[in-house]
C-alpha cells in the first residue's frame, strides 16, 4: 500500500504512536509518505520506504493568524496526486482530519477518491473537540471520517458521550516495539544518576497542568523520606518552572533532576525503579506502556484508559486522582522490597507485551484494506 499519515511531529504520544506506525509500515515494505510540518522526533530517514513532506505556510499579512489547515489540505493534494497515494490516516480530528476532509473533496472534484482514516487519542476530543467554538467541526470531521478508531475504550466512550457520532468507532489500543527496547542492565549505567543505594523514581511528560506535577513531587516528597531515592523529571512545559521551585521550597533540590525533552527515553527508563504518572487524564497512558516495557512498575491514576494499560496489583498501583498519601504508600510497597519489586518489574513487562507492535499492526492493515475496498 501508498500510504500518508499526518501527525504532530513533537514529543506527545500521538505523535510517537503514529512515526512508529509509520515506520512498522515501512518494514513490510509498504510506501509511507509523512505530511506534516516538520520531520517527527522519533522518524529516522534511514528506509526508502518511509518519505517526509514539509507543510509550509506562507505569511500574507492578511491573516492575523496563517492558515495552517489550509496549507495542510493543499500540501495533501499534491502529495497525493504526486506519489498516487492510496489512504490517508491522520492523527488527530482537529486539525488534521478536518484539512483531511478538505482534501479529499479537492480531490473528489477531480475524479480521485481516497478514504481516509482518523485515529481519535484524547485531547483533541476531551480538550480541544469539547470546546464549543470546536465541537461542530469536530463532530463533522469525525463523521466524515471513512474509519475511524480511538487508542482506549475508555477514549471511545467519552466521544459517543461528548459528540453525535454517526461512525463506528473501533478501538485500536496504543503499541511498544518491544524488540527495539529490549535492554540488558549491563547498558544502564545506572551510576550516571544515583548512589547504589538510592532508587530511581521518574516521571516523563509535557508538564502540563493535567499531568499533575505537583503531586509527583508530593509523592516523591513522602518517597524520599523513608528510603534513598532520586526522582529523574523528563520532559519540559509550563509547570517545570513551579516545580523546580517547590524542590527548593521543600529542600529536595538535590534529589531531584530535571532533564528537559530527551530522544534517550529507553536508556532513562532502563536504570529506573518505578514510575509516578497521577494525571488527571489521559487516553492511553503511553508514557506507563514505556515504562512497563522497560521492566518499571507504574504507580499512577486510575483515569480513564489508564486501568486498560496499568493493571492493579500486578504491574503497579492505581488510585483515585489526587491520591497522595495512597500514592506515596504503594510506591513504598514496591520499593522497600526487593523481591516485591522484582515481581512487579516482571509483571510491567509481561503486561506490556500484550501491546507490542507487532500484535497491533495487523489490525491497522486490515483496517486499511476495509477502507480501500470500499472505494475499489
Amino acid at each position: 500500500m501508498n500510504i500518508a499519515i499526518v501527525c504532530y511531529p513533537t514529543f506527545g504520544g500521538s505523535g510517537v504512536v503514529a512515526t512508529e506506525l509509520g515506520i512498522a509500515l515501512a518494514k513490510l515494505n509498504h510506501q509511507v509518505h509523512f505530511v506534516t510540518y516538520k520531520q517527527p522526533v522519533r522518524l529516522e530517514l534511514l528506509n526508502p520506504n518511509i518519505h517526509f513532506h514539509e507543510v509550509t505556510v506562507p505569511e500574507y499579512p492578511l491573516f492575523q493568524y496563517q492558515p495552517y489547515e489550509l496549507a495542510l489540505s493543499s500540501k495533501l493534494v499534491n502529495t497525493i496526486k504526486k506519489y498516487d497515494i492510496e489512504l490517508l490516516h491522520v492523527h488527530y480530528a482537529i486539525p488534521h482530519a478536518y484539512a483531511g476532509y478538505m482534501a479529499k473533496k479537492m480531490l473528489a472534484a477531480e475524479g480521485i477518491h481516497i478514504p481516509m482514516l482518523t485515529t481519535l487519542h484524547g485531547t483533541d476530543i476531551t480538550l480541544v473537540g469539547n470546546h464549543p467554538f470546536y465541537k461542530p467541526a469536530v463532530t463533522f470531521s469525525i463523521n466524515e471520517s471513512d474509519i475511524v478508531t480511538s487508542v482506549s475504550q475508555s477514549l471511545k466512550e467519552d466521544t459517543l458521550r461528548l459528540f453525535d457520532i454517526k461512525k463506528n468507532i473501533e478501538v485500536v489500543p496504543n503499541f511498544i516495539d518491544v524488540k527495539i527496547r529490549q535492554t540488558t542492565f549491563s547498558d544502564c549505567k545506572r551510576e550516571l544518576m544515583a548512589n547504589s543505594d538510592e532508587r530511581i523514581v521518574t516521571h516523563i511528560s509535557n508538564f502540563r497542568p493535567v499531568k499533575r506535577i505537583m503531586d509527583i513531587i508530593d509523592i516523591f516528597y513522602n518517597i524520599q523520606e523513608k528510603i534513598p531515592a532520586k526522582l529523574l523529571m523528563v520532559g519540559d512545559g509550563p509547570e517545570r518552572n513551579p516545580a523546580e521551585q517547590k524542590c527548593k521550597k521543600l529542600g529536595i533540590k538535590d534529589k531531584v533532576i530535571f532533564l528537559g525533552n530527551s530522544n534517550e527515553i529507553d536508556k532513562i527508563l532502563c536504570f529506573s525503579d518505578l514510575f509516578l504518572l497521577p494525571s488527571e487524564s489521559e487516553s492511553f497512558g503511553l508514557a506507563a506502556l514505556e515504562a512497563m516495557v522497560n521492566k518499571v512498575p507504574v504507580i499512577s491514576s486510575n483515569t480513564g484508559g489508564i486501568p486498560e494499560v496499568n493493571i492493579h496489583g500486578v504491574s503497579g498501583y492505581l488510585s483515585n486522582v489526587g491520591n497522595i498519601e495512597e500514592m506515596s504508600t504503594n510506591a513504598l510497597k514496591i520499593l522497600q522490597d526487593n523481591k516485591i519489586l522484582e515481581d512487579f518489574k516482571k509483571g510491567a513487562y509481561k503486561q506490556a507485551m500484550k501491546f507490542d507492535i507487532n500484535n497491533i499492526v495487523p489490525t491497522y492493515i486490515n483496517l486499511y484494506e476495509n477502507a480501500l475496498a470500499t472505494v475499489s
